[in-house]
């Protein structure tokens, strides 16, 4: 695995378990378990303000590579198989599990909401679709343009987002709009020559004193919260995005192996989290009547992010892997493998 591999799946693992950590403090909110609400709507905020502006980045980083190497209608095909794949098994499972035991969670989810998955993503589901959509503009417009046009794009999609507030949108546009500039801010740290200067413990220590900064002022100074979207926000995002990457690629230096297989489950951790996270609530607050906000916050996270990996271990043990990735594409990778044997013989 190159360097490059290994700070990204720690970047990874950092962002997945902010994830977990956000929708698990949210459901204990929800839930109306005695926590402090001043602690849950900043730690909130806080986590909401980057870490899927970090996702996307990530997404970014070797997308122009991929296009250049697979084109337009190679790229799309596998992202259909390796997003929007596990967009539509998952959003159908989790739903109908939500839907049928909504008398013991928070929502009040419905079959309708469940199956109108094609026009209106639901739950954490949002991002794959956003994602997708993404892949596909990205796709189209890279595919016109040359690697030097990576920064004027950037720019672009800053604007968008900028003034995002000064005309409507639907699902589509608000999702381009609003994470386009993240995917182009991914692009052109992948092109920065110079990103290894970030490893060092000085740029960490930079990086975090630039995130906690820039954290106070937004939330403290000018009492902003992450859902009021312009030039801060944006400025915000991407600063904390720098921070994780430069943290990223400090602890890849000497990587743990654990820490790197949570970065290497992230989709897998993504699309079964809320699952794992709400029946570890349900069983302890409703069954156990545990009311510990702590105990809630660790268990959740815990369980958040180790069961979905161990149903990866039992998916792929057991050959179901069709929870996972569509069955063809299994078939087509076989076929594929076969084909270069032969061709070197």
């Amino acid at each position: 695995m190159s360097n490059r591999s290994i700070w990204v799946d720690y970047a990874k693992a950092i962002g997945i378990i902010l994830v977990v950590y956000g929708h698990v403090i949210r459901g204990i909110f929800k839930a109306g378990l005695p926590i402090d609400t001043d602690f849950y709507r900043l730690s909130d905020s806080i986590v909401y303000s980057f870490h899927m502006p970090l996702f996307f980045a990530l997404s970014g980083l070797f997308f122009y590579k991929s296009l250049s190497k697979r084109g337009v209608a190679g790229l799309i095909g596998s992202k259909i198989d390796t997003v929007i794949y596990p967009y539509l098994i998952w959003s159908i499972i989790q739903g109908v599990i939500e839907a049928s035991l909504s008398s013991y969670t928070n929502g009040n989810v419905t079959y309708r909401e469940v199956f109108s998955l094609l026009w209106q993503p639901r739950a954490q589901f949002w991002f794959l679709y956003a994602l997708f959509i993404i892949f596909v503009v990205a796709s189209v417009l890279f595919s016109k343009l040359s690697v030097k046009s990576i920064l004027p794009v950037f720019v672009f999609a800053a604007l968008l987002y900028i003034f995002q507030s000064k005309y409507s949108s639907n699902y589509f546009v608000f999702f381009i709009t609003n994470n386009l500039v993240y995917f182009v801010f991914g692009m052109l740290l992948n092109q920065w020559n110079r990103i290894d200067i970030l490893s060092s413990g000085k740029m960490v220590i930079a990086t975090a004193a630039g995130f906690i900064l820039s954290q106070y002022v937004f939330h403290f100074v000018l009492e902003l919260t992450y859902g009021q979207k312009g030039l801060l926000s944006l400025l915000l995002a991407l600063i904390s995005i720098l921070f994780v990457v430069s943290l990223s690629m400090y602890l890849a230096r000497k990587p743990a192996q654990w820490f790197l297989q949570v970065g290497a489950s992230s989709m897998a951790i993504y699309v079964m989290h809320i699952l794992a996270g709400s029946g570890v609530r349900v069983i302890l607050s409703k069954f156990l009547e545990v009311n510990s906000v702590s105990v809630h916050l660790i268990v959740g996270c815990f369980m958040g992010v180790i069961a979905p990996m161990i149903a990866v271990y039992f998916i792929n043990r057991l050959k179901l892997t069709f929870f996972l990735s569509l069955p063809i594409s299994q078939y087509l990778a076989v076929f594929s493998k076969k084909q270069a044997i032969e061709k070197t013989h």
